[in-house]
C-alpha cells in the first residue's frame, strides 16, 4: 500500500518522540541502527518484561539514563526482546538481562560483566565512552516513616495517606520503587495527600500491628479511617493515580498536572448555566445566588468557589467573550515553561472559565 512521504515522515517523528519519552531510550528494530553505531557510544540493555532480574535492574538503569541524559557522546538504551526477538538474536542475547556496550561508529558489542548498580554501570560507561558523569541523586518525594513519626504522619485526620510496607531485600519492592516515587512526585503539590513508605524489616513491631505478612504490602489510610484499608489495585503508575484521584478527590494525571476536571464543582454547575442564560437584568440576581453558594464551600473547594465568583463578575463587566479570550490567554501561558504551582493556578482558572465560555 502506498504511503505519502508526509505521513511517513510524521510517523517517523512520532516514533522518535516516543523513543525519547523516558531517560532510557527505547530501541526497536526500526530505530536501533539509526541510534547505535553512529556518532556516540551506546550502552544497551536487552531485557524481557517478565524477567525478575530485569525488573530488579530497571530502577538502576533508569537512574543511569537520567544521569547520562545530557551526555551527548553517550546513549543509554534498552530493547524488549519479547517484542524484537530477531534483533536480540542478532547480537547473541541468550539470557536476560544482557548489557552490551557499542563503541562510537561500531556495531560490534562488548558484553558488560560487572555489578548491576547505577554507580558501577556509570564507571563502565565513563571508562568506555570517555565521559565523567556522576550518578544524579534526586530528592525523594516519598515520606519515610519510622516509629517516631508514624502516628504524626499517618494518623493525621487532615491527611489521606498511602503507605508501602517494604523490605530492602525484596525484589518486587525494588521493582515498585521507581513507580512509587513517580506517584509521590505526581501528588507532591497536594497538601492533603501523603505518599509514604516504611521499612517493615527494620520496624517489625509496627508492621505486625498492621498485619503485614508479605512485601510489598500497601495500605491506604484515609482521613476518616486510620485503621487502614488494603490497597488491592494494580501497581502501574496509572493505577495508583486513578486510585488516589477517586479516594482523595484530586484531579492529577500521571505527570502531576491537573486534568480538565480540576476545580469543577458540580453543585455550582446549574447556577452557572442559569447565569449564562439569564438576561442582563436577571444576571445580577443569579450572580448573588452564585456568590452565596460559593461562600458555603469549605476546604480547597472554597478557593475554587472564589474563582467561580470572580469569573462571573468579569463576564458581567467585560462581556460575553471574556471567558473565551481569557482561556486562550491562559493556554498560552500554561504551554510555556512555568513553575508547577503557577501551572496549577492557571489550569484551575482555565477549567472553571470553560464553564462560562
Amino acid at each position: 500500500m502506498w504511503r505519502s512521504p508526509i505521513c511517513f515522515a510524521a510517523l517517523t517523528l512520532l516514533l522518535v518522540a516516543l523513543a525519547y519519552a523516558d531517560d532510557v531510550i527505547v530501541l526497536t528494530e526500526d530505530n536501533f541502527h539509526l541510534e547505535v553505531g553512529k556518532d556516540r557510544g551506546a550502552l544497551v540493555e536487552f531485557y524481557a518484561p517478565w524477567c525478575g532480574h530485569c525488573k530488579k535492574l530497571a530502577p538502576e538503569f533508569e537512574k543511569l539514563g537520567a544521569s547520562f541524559k545530557k551526555a551527548k557522546s553517550v546513549l543509554i538504551g534498552k530493547v524488549d526482546c519479547d517484542e524484537h526477538k530477531n534483533l536480540c538474536s542478532k547480537y547473541g542475547v541468550s539470557g536476560y538481562p544482557t548489557i552490551q556496550w557499542f563503541a562510537k561508529g561500531s556495531l560490534e558489542p562488548k558484553k558488560y560483566e560487572g555489578a548491576r548498580t547505577a554507580e558501577t554501570l556509570a564507571e563502565f560507561v565513563n571508562s568506555e565512552g570517555g565521559t565523567n558523569v556522576k550518578i544524579a541523586s534526586t530528592p525523594s518525594n516519598v515520606v519515610v516513616l519510622t516509629p517516631a513519626n508514624f502516628n504524626e504522619v499517618v494518623v493525621d485526620e487532615k491527611k489521606d495517606v498511602l503507605v508501602e510496607f517494604y523490605a530492602p531485600w525484596c525484589g518486587h519492592c525494588k521493582s515498585l520503587a521507581p513507580i512509587y516515587e513517580k506517584v509521590a512526585t505526581a501528588f507532591n503539590l497536594e497538601e492533603d495527600v501523603v505518599i509514604a513508605n516504611l521499612d517493615a524489616d527494620a520496624h517489625k513491631d509496627l508492621a505486625e500491628k498492621y498485619g503485614i505478612s508479605g512485601f510489598p504490602t500497601l495500605k491506604f489510610f484515609p482521613k476518616n479511617n486510620k485503621a487502614g484499608e488494603d490497597y488491592d489495585g494494580g501497581r502501574d503508575l496509572e493505577d495508583f493515580v486513578t486510585f488516589i484521584n477517586e479516594k482523595c478527590g484530586t484531579s492529577r494525571d500521571a505527570k502531576g498536572k491537573l486534568n480538565s476536571k480540576a476545580g469543577i464543582i458540580e453543585e455550582l454547575g446549574s447556577l452557572v448555566n442559569e447565569f449564562l442564560s439569564a438576561k442582563d437584568e436577571e444576571k445580577k440576581i443569579v450572580f448573588k445566588r452564585l456568590e452565596e453558594e460559593a461562600g458555603k464551600l469549605k476546604g480547597s473547594t472554597a478557593r475554587y468557589g472564589k474563582i467561580y465568583v470572580k469569573a462571573a463578575k468579569s463576564c458581567m463587566d467585560k462581556g460575553s467573550d471574556y471567558a473565551k479570550n481569557e482561556i486562550l490567554r491562559l493556554e498560552r501561558i500554561v504551554s510555556k515553561s512555568i513553575s508547577a504551582t503557577k501551572a496549577d493556578e492557571f489550569t484551575l482558572k482555565k477549567n472553571i472559565l470553560s464553564m462560562f465560555a
